[in-house]
């Protein structure tokens, strides 16, 4: 189970002039995982074949789940951050660990996977009704650090003691690129797939782009903006859900350089080629605030769409 960041909905835009796609069969597929409802849709010429393609797609989702799912005790991510050390670990955990790792290198640790003890501390605060000291968050942040986590193909370990991950905050990208991954391979063409976060292929089944709609975290269940992926995939980290006070002051995303949330925003959206960069990238843009973004944008070369405390919204869609 996942944090749930339902922070965007599907939508079936129309746009003029673009045929129709009748021809084509289509299916999909609903489970729970990653604490939320996953939604696959898919089109296909051979109905056979694409039944195949999404039970494969549906597999793939179930074992990065079985991974990495924090709440789940036999689960990777819970023996790792248990005893210290995994061996022998999949090649989902590696992968994922791979663009944590290459993410917090280029952005100078503004993505951490290891803030779990920060989330742990403001989770035991906010049950008992009280915010952690400064002393107690300065205690969390020495055991967070990503130089500190080594991953290779016979292991994955942290080189001090009481340090733990979560992949809350790129899990669901990565589900979202394997789905998609898994679903190409069987030929699937068309297809969005949705794990938390968004993939697309191709078009819907009116021959349309698949779309996005971005939900507003100050309005819960309205939507701000459509995006049309054209491909693409998007993710979306906010304050809406997974606040730890009622304001959303302080809330799951933190700047692992002061051990807090980043202050100035409320919602941040990443439209990018793959998923599990989007989602990573995500935090990167919370930590980097308003000022930050448009320069962050252009070195990655994604669209980022965000909503500051104030309800204020921007973008910057990169050339």
């Amino acid at each position: 189970m996942m944090l749930p960041r339902r922070s965007f909905l599907a939508a079936g835009l129309a746009l003029p002039g673009l045929a129709s796609a009748a021809d084509l069969h289509w299916q999909e597929r609903s489970l729970v995982g990653f604490g939320t409802t996953l939604r696959l849709q898919a089109g296909a010429a051979d109905a056979r074949r694409l039944t195949g393609a999404l039970d494969a797609a549906v597999r793939a989702l179930r074992e990065v789940e079985t991974a990495m799912n924090l709440f789940q005790p036999d689960s990777e991510v819970s023996r790792l951050n248990r005893e210290g050390r995994l061996a022998r670990p999949s090649a989902h955990l590696r992968a994922v660990l791979g663009v944590a790792q290459q993410v917090s290198a280029a952005s100078h640790g503004a993505f951490d996977v290891t803030v779990q003890p920060l989330w742990q501390l403001y989770e035991q605060a906010r049950v008992a009704g009280w915010l952690p000291s400064p002393q107690a968050v300065q205690a969390a942040r020495a055991r967070v650090g990503w130089q500190h986590l080594r991953v290779d193909e016979r292991a994955v370990s942290f080189d001090r003691p009481g340090m733990a991950i979560t992949l809350n905050g790129i899990a669901q990208g990565y589900a979202a690129d394997v789905a998609r991954d898994t679903l190409r391979a069987h030929g699937v063409a068309h297809a969005l797939v949705d794990a938390g976060e968004f993939a697309a292929l191709g078009t819907n089944r009116r021959a349309q782009p698949w779309q996005v709609g971005i939900e507003d975290p100050h309005t819960p269940g309205q939507l701000l903006d459509a995006v049309a992926l054209q491909g693409r995939c998007i993710a979306t980290s906010s304050d809406l859900r997974g606040a730890f006070t009622a304001d959303r002051r302080h809330h799951q995303l933190f700047d692992p350089a002061t051990g807090d949330s980043p202050p100035a925003l409320s919602s941040v959206s990443v439209v990018a080629e793959r998923a599990v960069l989007a989602d990573a990238l995500t935090k990167v843009m919370f930590v980097a605030g308003p000022a930050g973004i448009p320069a962050l944008a252009r070195q990655w070369g994604v669209d980022v769409r965000w909503v500051d405390k104030a309800g204020a919204r921007s973008s910057v869609v990169p050339l």
